[in-house]
């Protein structure tokens, strides 16, 4: 699916490597008039790829162009598509980005001349990322941060720094935030836009409601922040407190932990082939959703207003956290559930 772009070169570049990025480039284009290619930098990641392969199908209807890039297939795979690529990354008007924190996409924005640049939810990493710009930091995934720079940190310092740079206003840049996610401060110059999923809201549903709950994923263990038995404790516990039947897989959930959550809590693993936003839009669904501290905490409300569905979220026990968790952690995790709306807080579980 690799191929040339479509000439003239596009007004607008998007960028993303995660299917909520492409969701959201979509809630972004909505009602608005822009001459807009997509260019997928497709991860490895079966679950994924299966998961972006199916936006980009949305995309296509929605009258978007995609072009699809095997990113990662390879040593020389990344030259080949930053290669591919160059001519319209200089010529493009505008860039939208999905993950500011990506060394793809920061080695990207070094390319680019565009004069105005957005970025387009990638969930909670968006509050990290506002933060971090306008207290001047280096870019670093909330869950990375206080560990110990390593070689390839220290290598690509120096493009990660002019990718900040890029995505500082100046009197030769706009940079628009489009974000669901509530910011205290953005940095001075920044346009934020609201993102109240109306795109989603339009396409799909509203929803069939069950009469059970259901119970939303996380990857917190795979990134290293929750210890797993804990996990599944309180999956265990949530479970049978709130009488849910279905737990619907985050993509980058373990197939082991996934197998050890079906056999321990009885419960129906779902891998869904979309955003949760859209499947929860499109139904059925649980007359409660209950979840860990997560983006979905902040986006289903808004997906799934009008619609009667209650979303509960459970604070995240600073005994669950692992050894090597980052210090900024918990502090994260509570700040993700605290500034969320028209949600129900749930004890944290001991």
């Amino acid at each position: 699916m690799n191929g040339t772009p479509a000439t003239p070169v596009p007004d607008t570049l998007a960028f993303v490597e995660s299917p909520v990025q492409l969701l959201n480039v979509l809630e972004w284009a909505h009602n608005r008039t822009s001459d807009l290619t997509v260019v997928v930098l497709s991860p490895t990641d079966p679950m994924t790829r299966g998961q972006l392969r199916r936006m980009a199908e949305l995309a296509r209807e929605a009258g978007m162009r995609v072009r699809w890039e095997e990113a990662r297939g390879g040593a020389g795979a990344p030259f080949h598509t930053i290669g591919g690529l160059a001519g319209a990354l200089r010529r493009a008007r505008r860039i939208v980005i999905g993950d500011p924190f990506s060394r793809y996409v920061q080695l990207l924005l070094t390319i680019t001349r565009a004069r105005d640049l957005v970025v387009v939810d990638d969930g909670t990493a968006t509050m990290e990322f506002i933060a971090q710009l306008a207290g001047g930091e280096r870019l670093v995934r909330w869950h990375r941060r206080g560990g110990r720079r390593g070689p390839r940190d220290l290598v690509f310092g120096p493009v990660s720094a002019a990718a900040r740079r890029r995505l500082t206003p100046s009197s030769a840049r706009t940079v628009e935030v489009f974000t669901s996610m509530p910011l205290e401060e953005a940095a001075p110059g920044i346009t934020v836009t609201a993102n109240d999923f109306a795109w989603t809201r339009s396409r799909f549903g509203p929803p069939r409601i069950t009469r059970g709950a259901d119970l939303v994923g996380t990857s917190l263990v795979e990134t290293g922040v929750v210890d797993p038995d804990r996990y599944v404790e309180a999956v265990t516990t949530l479970a049978r407190t709130h009488g849910a039947t279905r737990y619907f897989a985050h993509r980058r959930e373990s197939t082991e932990k996934l197998h050890r959550l079906a056999v321990e809590t009885g419960l129906e693993i779902v891998r869904p082939e979309l955003p949760l936003e859209l499947i929860a839009r499109r139904g059925p669904i649980g007359r409660t959703i209950l979840s860990f501290p997560s983006t979905v905490v902040h986006t289903l409300p808004l997906a799934l207003a009008g619609t009667g569905v209650r979303v509960a979220v459970c604070d995240v026990s600073p005994q669950w956290l692992r050894d090597t968790a980052s210090p900024r952690a918990q502090g994260f995790l509570s700040g993700v559930t605290t500034t969320a709306r028209d949600v129900q807080r749930l004890p944290a579980l001991n």
